[in-house]
């Protein structure tokens, strides 16, 4: 098998393990979500006016503290709603578990043995530019 499909195939042991499931019921859940939808398009829309007023020529400091203020106070409310918390966290539960993949894959790479090598046990978080070695 060569290793490209081997990828592919890996790919869809991916999209079955109970992270990725998680994380794809959450992403459907927050978009399925009208309030945070909202909540995150006025979330943009001031975002942009914030820009807008930070970049006038004639800068209005009260509008631009206003908006910010605005601008802050939703993103505390989008961040705070259960759909997005719950989504946030399956995130980051993928975000892990990939981590700890392309750890082992660079760990192999570079000559470790792939049954035992372990990329918790290498604290640099994988930029090998000034590093002396790992063995």
């Amino acid at each position: 098998m060569d290793l490209i499909r081997m990828a592919r195939d890996f790919g869809k042991e991916i999209q079955s393990s109970d992270e990725y499931i998680a994380l794809a019921a959450a992403q459907q859940a927050a978009d399925e979500d009208q309030e945070l939808q909202q909540m995150i398009q006025e979330f943009n829309l001031i975002r942009v006016k914030l820009s807008t007023a930070m970049q006038a020529e004639d800068q209005d400091e009260e509008k631009v503290k206003e908006l910010d203020k605005t601008l802050k106070d939703t993103y505390t409310k989008v961040m705070g709603n259960p759909n997005m918390m719950q989504y946030n966290i399956a995130k980051q539960d993928v975000d892990s578990l990939m981590n700890q993949i392309n750890g082992i894959l660079m760990l192999c790479v570079n000559g470790e043995d792939p049954e035992t090598c372990d990329p918790t046990a290498h604290s640099c978080g994988g930029d090998c530019s000034g590093c002396s070695g790992c063995h």
